[in-house]
């Protein structure tokens, strides 16, 4: 093989390795509803969790905390693991029918799983907190804080569909976009729980594009 196609052979090969190595599970916040406990049927509020990664997570010993973080934290129930591209819902108590029941009517995603966090000081305050996620080793994997949540019905959840990590979240859902609807038995409810879809994080995927372009080159040498 030719000295120069074997190198740029091996430097793709090393690049995708990378990238496929940084795209790992990376369980990320992507919705916060601080606001139901108080203005929804099912009186809880919630928070989604998304697998941006390609391999599923075991949720074993994970636990979460509010703005106290991690003095205060409480474990998350109900979910053993999340899958690769998977979204699940967490709320304060357990309330998942009810849930279901208001946000989808009769056609509830029979895969939707729902999880509970329960303790005391880990409400979410409508006047702006946080929200940590923990693994069983203690060690923080996702972090969101939020301002002051939707005080005006219809109540919208914060949308952080693009899984921004360890930063402070003010988009609120909008129907129609992220998935966002209005709850099938609540008018007074906007958001989109269970229905991010999970995509390669940005580097990721330019590591990967990148890579594309030295095996075409390669291909184009070869050719030549």
């Amino acid at each position: 093989m030719h000295k120069l196609t074997s190198s740029l052979l091996a430097a793709a090969a090393g690049v995708l390795t990378l990238a496929a190595t940084g795209a790992q599970a990376q369980v990320r916040i992507t919705e916060v509803a601080p606001w139901a406990s108080g203005n929804a049927p099912y009186t809880t509020d919630w928070f989604e969790l998304t697998n941006f990664g390609s391999t599923a997570v075991s949720l074993s010993g994970w636990t979460m905390d509010d703005s106290s973080n991690g003095s205060a934290k409480v474990a998350l129930s109900g979910i053993g693991s999340i899958a690769a591209g998977e979204s699940v819902i967490f709320t304060e108590n357990a309330a998942a029918a009810s849930f279901l029941s208001t946000w989808f009517g009769a056609n509830a995603p029979a895969s939707l799983k729902i999880g509970t966090y329960t303790g005391a000081g880990v409400g979410l305050s409508t006047g702006g907190d946080a929200v940590n996620i923990f693994n069983a080793s203690g060690v923080l994997q996702a972090n969101v804080s939020f301002g002051t949540a939707d005080a005006t019905s219809p109540y919208q959840t914060f949308d952080n569909a693009a899984g921004l990590n360890g930063v402070t979240i003010s988009q609120l859902s909008v129907v129609g976009v992220n998935g966002a609807f209005v709850a099938a038995n609540d008018v007074a409810e906007i958001g989109s729980p269970g229905s991010i879809s999970a995509v390669p994080e940005p580097e990721n995927l330019a590591l990967a594009l990148a890579a594309l372009g030295v095996i075409g080159l390669v291909a184009r040498k070869r050719q030549a």
